[in-house]
C-alpha cells in the first residue's frame, strides 16, 4: 500500500520559516546590546588635562587611552543602559603631550612617570539615570591613581547611545595636584608657576 503524502499548507510553512529566522536575530540583538564595551580606537577619543599658571593657561592630551565598561542590557523604553557594573581606565603617563616637549619632560618628572608609568581609574560603584530617549547620566565612584597615590573620586558622566549602538561618554573632573602628593611645578627658573587645580575632560566612544 502506498503511503499517503501529507502536505503542510504554504502559509504555515512560511510562518514557521520566518519564526526560525527571527529567533537568532533577536538573540544576537540582545547580545549586542549588553556586555563589555571597549573604546572604538577612533581619534575622537580624547582625554585632555588642562590648568592655569601665572603666565598662561596650558593643556596636555593623553594618547591612546584604554578603557572598558560593562554596561547592562539597554532599556527598550528609554534605549539607555540599565546598569554599569564595572569601569576601568588607564593611560600611560608619558603619553600626555603638550605643544612643548620641554614642558612634557618636566611634567613626567613631577608626576614620577618613570616610577609610576600608569594613570588609572577603577570603578567601585555607579548609578545610571535615564535622561531622555538614548540619553543618560552616570554617577560613578572609583579609585583614581596618579603618581602612585590613590584617591576616591566621584565622576559625573553624560552618556549617549548612538545609532550604531556605540555609547559616547563625556564629562569633566577637577582635582588638585597636592591631593596626590604632587607639588605644583614651576618653569623658567620660577618665572612660570603652575596652579594646584587641574581639569580633566574626556570624550570617549565605546563599542560592544
Amino acid at each position: 500500500m502506498k503511503k499517503m503524502l501529507q502536505f503542510i499548507p504554504l502559509n504555515s510553512t512560511l510562518k514557521y520559516i520566518s519564526s526560525l529566522l527571527f529567533v537568532p536575530l533577536l538573540f544576537s540583538n540582545q547580545l549586542y546590546a549588553q556586555g563589555t564595551y571597549k573604546l572604538n580606537g577612533a581619534k575622537e577619543n580624547v582625554v585632555k588635562v588642562s590648568g592655569k599658571s601665572n603666565v598662561h593657561d596650558w593643556a596636555m592630551t593623553a594618547q591612546n587611552p584604554i578603557c572598558e565598561a560593562d554596561f547592562g542590557e539597554l532599556s527598550a523604553a528609554e534605549n539607555t543602559p540599565k546598569s554599569l557594573t564595572s569601569l576601568s581606565f588607564s593611560v600611560n603617563a608619558k603619553s600626555l603631550k603638550s605643544e612643548h616637549s620641554s614642558m612634557d619632560n618636566r611634567t613626567y618628572k613631577v608626576i614620577k612617570a618613570d616610577e609610576f608609568p600608569k594613570i588609572t581609574f577603577k570603578q567601585i560603584s555607579a548609578v545610571i539615570t535615564p535622561v531622555s530617549k538614548g540619553k543618560f547620566s552616570v554617577k560613578t565612584t572609583g579609585s583614581l591613581t596618579i603618581a602612585g597615590v590613590s584617591k576616591t573620586v566621584t565622576l559625573q558622566v553624560n552618556g549617549t547611545v548612538n545609532a550604531d549602538h556605540s555609547i559616547t561618554c563625556t564629562g569633566t573632573q577637577k582635582l588638585k595636584l597636592t591631593d596626590y602628593s604632587i607639588q605644583p611645578p614651576s618653569f623658567m627658573l620660577g618665572a612660570m608657576k603652575v596652579g594646584d587645580e587641574l581639569s580633566i575632560a574626556f570624550n570617549l566612544t565605546f563599542k560592544n
